[in-house]
């Protein structure tokens, strides 16, 4: 009873989602986006970074004075706030809580040590003794 029937594939291929047919189908080895991001080109944060570090001049007190663009945007901001301007009051208002927030979650230098970087200090103090003691020991 090795009768064993064979039963051939039909040589159709499924066309759906994700199936596209086999003649529209990107060559093997053959990009999809052939030029693909030109290099150099900046993404937004990048831009806005930029463009707020550049330096412009503004008259203060009478006097000429070289800030930054974002230094300025905050003077003006302040300025219409404290002149009584409600947008210019929550929008400063805004700013104050977001920097004071970023100054809480930034860890402070003198934060903890852990107990794994403590031992390499102890470590490291241990061979400069040795050293300064005239000892030979190998670092």
């Amino acid at each position: 009873m090795s009768d064993e029937i064979d039963f051939e594939k039909p040589n159709t291929t499924r066309v759906g989602y994700s199936n596209p047919p086999r003649q529209t189908r990107f060559k093997v080895g053959q990009s999809g986006n052939p030029n693909g991001r030109p290099k150099g080109s900046l993404n937004m944060a990048t831009v806005l970074a930029r463009t707020l570090r550049e330096k412009v001049v503004i008259n203060e007190n009478g006097k000429r004075k070289t800030v930054t663009k974002l230094e300025a945007a905050i003077k003006q901001v302040t300025n219409k706030a404290a002149s009584g301007d409600l947008k210019a009051v929550g929008l400063l208002a805004g700013l104050v809580r977001s920097a004071e927030e970023r100054a809480i979650s930034t860890p402070d230098a003198s934060s903890e040590v852990n107990e794994a970087d403590e031992m390499v200090m102890i470590g490291i103090l241990k061979r400069l003794e040795s050293k300064t003691d005239g000892g030979n020991e190998d670092i």
